[in-house]
This record gives structure tokens, sequence and C-alpha cells, in this order.
């Protein structure tokens, strides 16, 4: 005869292994996507980085030669701007890919300009 803590103690141990089993087995597809992660904010870094210095901190340091709204309200202009061709689908002047990563280079400066700030 077992007591109900025993059996609780039983189910614990099972449920304890098939998680063990579970997390072994997803294992490799997550370093996988780690991997696939890192990379991609590798790249990321270098590509904001490189814009950043080909149009002369434009987005963070803009030159107000028309616009005198705020640089936050800037930076979210540009990401509507990438949303709306994001939605249209006209892939005419960049890709999709493209797009995408534009956007996460304008929100990756619109969380700098909110630090500094």
């Amino acid at each position: 005869m077992t007591d109900g803590f025993s059996k609780a103690n039983n189910n614990k141990t099972r449920t304890t292994e098939v998680m063990k089993k579970h997390n072994e087995a997803i294992q490799p597809s997550m370093v996988q996507h780690q991997k696939l992660i890192a990379e991609l904010f590798d790249e990321m870094k270098s590509l904001v980085l490189q814009k950043n210095n080909q149009y002369g901190d434009s987005v963070l340091d803009p030159k107000r030669y028309f616009s005198s709204a705020p640089t936050d309200e800037q930076i979210k202009v540009r990401i509507d701007d990438k949303l709306n061709r994001l939605v249209l689908g006209n892939d005419s002047l960049e890709s999709d890919d493209d797009i995408i990563k534009d956007l996460i280079g304008y929100l990756t400066l619109l969380l700098v300009y909110r630090r500094k700030k």
C-alpha cells in the first residue's frame, strides 16, 4: 500500500524524467536557434553602425533644414514609412528582408535616443 506522498513523489520523478528527455531532444534545435539569433544581431550591429557612419549620424543628430519635429518623432516617421512599404508589399525598391532590417535598425536607434535622453 502506498500513501499519497509516495504517489506524488513517483509522479514528480516521472514528470522530471519526461522533461529531461524533452529538453535533451530540443537542445540541439535551441542551440542552433541561438546561434542564428547571435549571427543576426552581429549582422544588424554592423549594418546599423555602417549606416550611422555613412549618413553622418543623421538619425540621432539630424540636420534641421526643413523639419523641426523632435528627433524621436522623426525616427517614428521613418518607422511608419518602412512599415507602410512592408504592408504594401512592393519590393521594387527594396526586399522585405531589407525593410525588416531597416525597421530593426530604426527601432534600435529609437531605443538609443530614449536612453540618451
